[in-house]
């Protein structure tokens, strides 16, 4: 059992779902609001700088699925500029568990790092899963 703080976007339906999740394997959580942080250049790092510039973005995010904001084109200075000042761009969940740090909820990835149960659900739990239709609030 680990305790989890955990950034999400509140009303977020797939958050709601990774959340559920992580109570039913008896983690606790401190549930954050992602999008209300005082995010400082430093303490996103800590969260992004193990992945690739492109994999920090929500894509689902309106700017993201319009083609206004091209991950895959952006210096790592110039994306982290854009999350800290559009907060709603960047990947969810942030989860950290002491000093260390996870983005997105890939099932497998989350089982290994603090355990899912017996039975967790294959694939990715990613974000709001608004194409599915599954979010109770914009992006």
């Amino acid at each position: 059992m680990a305790h989890i703080s955990f950034y999400e976007k509140p009303g977020c339906g797939g958050n709601a779902r990774q959340k559920a999740l992580l109570l039913a394997a008896h983690h606790t959580l401190d549930v954050k609001d992602l999008l209300q942080t005082p995010w400082t250049e430093e303490e996103l790092l800590l969260f992004l700088s193990p992945l690739a510039v492109p994999d920090w973005f929500n894509r689902a995010a309106p700017q993201v699925k319009s083609g206004e904001v091209v991950p895959e084109s952006l210096s790592a200075d110039a994306a982290l500029a854009l999350l800290l000042a559009q907060p709603l761009l960047i990947r969810r969940p942030l989860m950290a568990v002491g000093e260390q740090r996870m983005v997105g909820f890939d099932t497998a990835a989350v089982h290994a790092w603090v355990g899912l149960g017996d039975q967790p659900p294959p694939g990715s739990l990613e974000g709001c899963a608004a194409a599915a239709g599954h979010c109770s609030s914009p992006l």
